[in-house]
């Protein structure tokens, strides 16, 4: 891939992304509290969103790109209204960190993953739907399925665990991880799960028996985070001071993209697959052309 701009984005480190739908407007979040939304135009600011009084974690935009859902770690989820930036609802569960957000593929559901191992799904008009003692140890990562009926749920800790929606029930521990696990999607229309561990390796798991069909080993254990393309034809995996860009067919790495500094944050393609954000500790973002 071929570098397009890095430019200044955040007062401290960049810990998540999303390209807008329609690709005009990359979303960041940062340790500085708020959340920028910049136009891809020419990379200038478009709007800044202020509220929380803490980091901004995560980061997840409703699949009709009108609501995005923001979590920190003042311990509150906000749901936005977009373009204009309207605050629409503030939610609470206990007072812990959010460390992870995600809307369902519906964009109906907003599930969030808390320290202490709770996890939350909200109604898109904010109504509690459904929560979780999902670990004792803190959550990093979750995935609701494309059928919206499943929840996945992992971080520290090696089990990774499935959840029906909207009983609750525990349906499945995985197991295989070693440490942590880090990252969580569901992949070919929901037929797989593919989940990176803190150990490195990534784990493809059959979604109808829960087995694990595939495991690739890492050339090393820093991998900290994994998103994939919209085609899902790509993945790209964090490392210290550097990317990978996997080809999912194969699973081998086709690219290797040097980042200036130890800690990548959030990374994410555009709808069309074209180009390639990164964020990293140095509140600096950086774009390729991945075409």
């Amino acid at each position: 891939m071929r570098k397009l701009i890095t430019f200044d984005a955040h007062d401290g480190q960049v810990l998540d992304l999303t390209f807008t739908g329609d690709g005009r407007a990359l979303i960041s979040a940062g340790m500085d509290n708020v959340v920028k939304i910049w136009s891809t135009s020419d990379w200038s600011l478009r709007t800044t969103l202020e509220g929380h009084e803490k980091s901004v974690n995560s980061i997840a935009l409703s699949p009709d790109g009108e609501i995005l859902a923001t979590g920190s770690s003042d311990a509150t989820v906000k749901l936005w209204s977009l373009p204009h930036g309207e605050l629409l609802h503030t939610l609470r569960d206990k007072k812990k960190t959010v460390s992870t957000v995600t809307i369902s593929d519906s964009g109906l559901l907003v599930a969030t993953g808390w320290y202490g191992g709770r996890a939350v799904i909200w109604t898109a008009d904010g109504g509690k739907a459904l929560s979780l003692e999902a670990s004792r140890k803190n959550l990093s990562t979750i995935a609701i399925s494309p059928a919206s009926h499943l929840l996945v749920t992992a971080g520290l800790g090696e089990e990774i665990k499935v959840w029906e929606i909207p009983s609750g029930a525990l349906l499945e521990t995985l197991l295989g991880h070693e440490t942590a696990v880090n990252s969580l999607h569901f992949i070919d229309s929901g037929e797989r799960l593919v989940s990176l561990g803190h150990e490195g390796s990534i784990r493809l798991w059959r979604v109808e028996t829960w087995r694990e069909e595939r495991m690739i080993e890492l050339e090393d254990d820093s991998a900290r985070r994994f998103v994939l393309s919209p085609q899902e034809e790509r993945a790209a995996l964090s490392f210290k001071g550097r990317i990978q860009v996997w080809n999912t067919h194969a699973w081998t790495p086709i690219d290797a993209l040097a980042v200036d500094t130890k800690m990548v944050g959030g990374m994410a393609f555009s709808p069309d697959g074209t180009r390639f954000a990164a964020g990293a500790a140095d509140g600096k973002m950086r774009v390729w052309d991945a075409a």
